[in-house]
C-alpha cells in the first residue's frame, strides 16, 4: 500500500496545477508506473480540455508498455460522455489492467459507475488510496455535490486592537490594514476561486474592483449583497469586465438600467426577512459557482458565520491600530496554521 501512496500523491501534486482553471470540472492527476518507474504522467487543465488520464497515456512514450502498467489516478475515471469522451473507456481500449484510485468521484453521473465499468472491462481495481486527502484536494467539488452549495472561505484583515475600518474616512476607496505581500496573496487567491462575495457597504464606501489585477490567474464572479441596490451605477463592480450577480430585495432589479456589456450583470431576489446566507447558496449552486471567498464586512460576514455556512476563516492581522471603527467578526473555529506575510500575521481556521 505505501509504493501505491507514493504514485497518488504524484497525482495530488499534478493535479494542484489545475486549480482555479479547472471549473466546474474537479482537479484530477495521473502516473502510469511500470516496474515503480514513472512511465506517463499528466493533470487535467481546463473544462473541455483533455483529462487527467489521457493526457497521462498520450504522454507515454512506448506504447507497448501500457499493458503492462498501472495508471494511478487522484479520482474515480469519468464513465459518461460530457466534452470529452469516458476516461474509463480510454483506459480498458489501451489495454490496462490494474488502475489505483485515490476517491470515488461525488458527481452523480460518475459515483461509482467508472469503477464498476472498469470491473465489468476486467480491470483489477483498487480503491481508497489516500482517500482523505484525495478528498481534501477537491474540497470546493466535493462540498458542492454532497452539500449543494458552495465552499465558503471568510476573509478579513483586522487591525491589532481587532478592527476592520475605522469609523470615518476621508475618500470613497480602501483604507489598507495589511501591507503589500499580504494584498498580493489574495488576489491568488481570488483567482483559485470561482466567486467573491461583499456586502453594500463595502460596494458603497470601498468602491472595490474585486479582480486578480496582482496576480496573473482568472477574475472570480462578483456578488453583491446589495437590498435596495444603493451601490453607485459608477462604480467598479457595474463596469461589467466580469460576470456579476447583485443579490437584492423583490422588485428592486428591473428599477436599474444599464449599456449592454461583455459580460452578464444579473439581479438575484431573495427575501430578505428570512435566513439570507442560505438562500445566496441556493443562487450561487444555480449560477454553478462551487467556491466563493467573502471579503467583508463585518455584517456581511457575521450573516454566514451565524448560519454556519462557512469552511475556511483565513484572518490577517496588521501591524497598525485605529483604536476605533468597525470591529471585526466574532467566531469559533478549529484554528490550523498560522504564517507571517510580510509585516503581517495570517491564521487559518476551519469549521469542522
Amino acid at each position: 500500500m505505501k509504493i501505491h501512496e507514493k504514485y497518488i500523491n504524484r497525482c495530488i501534486q499534478l493535479a494542484q496545477n489545475g486549480l482555479g482553471t479547472t471549473y466546474p470540472n474537479p482537479m484530477v492527476g495521473s502516473v502510469l508506473v511500470y516496474k515503480e518507474n514513472i512511465i506517463g504522467e499528466g493533470w487535467h487543465r481546463a473544462a473541455g480540455e483533455p483529462h487527467a488520464e489521457v493526457m497521462a497515456i498520450r504522454s507515454v512514450k512506448n506504447r507497448d508498455l501500457l499493458k503492462k502498467a498501472t495508471i494511478y489516478v487522484s479520482l474515480e475515471p469519468c464513465s459518461h460522455y460530457g466534452k470529452t469522451p469516458p476516461c474509463s473507456d480510454l483506459i480498458i481500449a489501451s489495454g490496462i489492467k490494474k488502475v489505483i484510485i485515490g476517491t470515488i468521484d461525488p458527481f452523480a453521473k460518475v459515483a461509482g459507475k467508472g469503477i464498476k465499468k472498469l470491473m465489468d472491462a476486467g480491470c483489477e481495481v483498487t480503491l481508497g488510496v489516500l482517500d482523505k486527502e484525495c478528498q481534501a484536494l477537491n474540497k470546493r467539488f466535493f462540498t458542492f455535490h454532497k452539500k449543494q452549495r458552495p465552499y465558503i472561505i471568510l476573509k478579513w484583515a483586522q487591525t491589532r486592537d481587532g478592527f476592520i475600518a475605522p469609523e470615518t474616512r476621508d475618500s470613497r476607496k480602501p483604507v489598507w490594514i495589511t501591507g503589500a505581500l499580504s494584498n498580493q496573496l489574495v488576489h491568488k487567491w481570488r483567482s483559485e476561486e470561482q466567486g467573491i462575495l461583499i456586502g453594500t457597504n463595502t460596494a458603497v464606501e470601498d468602491d472595490p474592483k474585486l479582480n486578480t489585477r496582482l496576480w496573473d490567474g482568472p477574475d472570480p464572479t462578483r456578488i453583491i449583497i446589495d437590498k435596495n441596490l444603493r451601490t453607485p451605477i459608477d462604480s467598479c463592480v457595474y463596469d461589467q469586465s466580469v460576470k456579476t450577480i447583485f443579490i437584492c430585495a423583490k422588485h428592486q432589479a428591473k428599477d436599474v438600467q444599464i449599456d449592454q456589456g461583455k459580460h452578464q450583470l444579473i439581479f438575484a431576489e431573495i427575501d430578505f426577512e428570512a435566513e439570507i446566507a442560505s438562500q445566496i447558496c441556493e443562487i450561487l449552486c444555480r449560477h454553478e459557482i462551487q467556491s466563493v471567498i467573502i471579503e467583508g464586512g463585518t455584517r456581511t460576514l457575521q450573516t454566514f458565520i451565524q448560519a454556519g455556512l462557512w469552511d475556511e476563516a483565513r484572518i490577517f492581522t496588521g501591524n497598525i491600530d485605529f483604536k476605533s471603527g468597525v470591529k471585526a467578526p466574532e467566531f469559533q473555529g478549529n484554528f490550523k496554521e498560522q504564517y507571517r506575510t510580510g509585516v503581517d500575521t495570517l491564521m487559518i481556521y476551519s469549521n469542522d
